[in-house]
């Protein structure tokens, strides 16, 4: 009887994934509330439009730059530990081989059923070193082009956010329906965002929208409101 090929499918984009999130979550939720808060300030649109473009270059710039060093530092972080693990493999073998006995351990495996495994790897200097990275210090090698890839993806990400808030106010000249239509917009914009990030990372869709949509919403009606007092 013919047998269906087992096909598992498994999400991998993981860290692009997250930089997405990073970048639009900010870049919807702190220009909607810069633009709600100038709402309440100002009469005019053409003000809150300068200030959200400069807001959204500048968030752009910081947070793609943050992505950037968190990515560097990432792949710093993983050359150090390995150049360790490399002299350890070196220099304390038979500590490194008790190690690896030892994450045998924690699945299971007697000292016995682990020894080959333990002495084949002994043969394979960087096949130790990378058992030793991924099963005793949880470290993956990460891609050396991970540190641009995300500052681009976070700004680029924020930018598209950014200009949600803000469309209807380059679009209309009347604060008050451009805020209107803004509040609308924005709260969908996130939304939506927050359900599909929900289904991205497991955390349930309608939960996410709800908590997204709430802390954009909330944000920008304090701005708003602190806006109108000190007005």
């Amino acid at each position: 009887m013919p047998q269906t090929p087992h096909i598992e499918r498994h999400f991998t984009a993981s860290d692009t994934v997250r930089d997405i999130v990073i970048g639009m979550s900010d870049g919807l939720t702190v220009p909607f509330a810069l633009a709600a808060g100038l709402s309440g300030a100002v009469g005019t649109t053409s003000i809150i439009v300068m200030a959200g473009l400069a807001e959204i270059a500048a968030g752009s710039i910081a947070m793609g730059l943050g992505g950037y060093l968190a990515a560097r530092s990432d792949a710093e972080h993983y050359q150090s530990e390995r150049s360790r693990e490399q002299r350890e493999v070196k220099d304390v073998p038979g500590t490194e081989a008790g190690e690896v006995t030892e994450v045998f351990r924690t699945y299971g495996l007697t000292d016995e059923e682990s020894r080959p495994v333990v002495e084949a790897l002994q043969k394979r200097p960087e096949a130790w070193v990378d058992f030793m990275m991924r099963f005793e210090l949880g470290l993956e090698k990460p891609d050396p082009k991970r540190a641009v890839i995300s500052a681009v993806t976070i700004a680029g990400a924020y930018i598209a956010g950014g200009f949600i808030p803000l469309g209807p106010y380059i679009l209309s000249h009347t604060t008050r329906i451009a805020f209107a239509v803004s509040v609308i917009v924005t709260l969908a914009a996130l939304g939506v965002f927050g359900f599909i990030k929900g289904r991205f990372t497991g955390t349930g869709s309608l939960r996410s929208a709800f908590q997204t949509t709430m802390i954009g919403g909330v944000a920008a009606a304090v701005a708003f409101l602190i806006a109108r007092v000190i007005a």
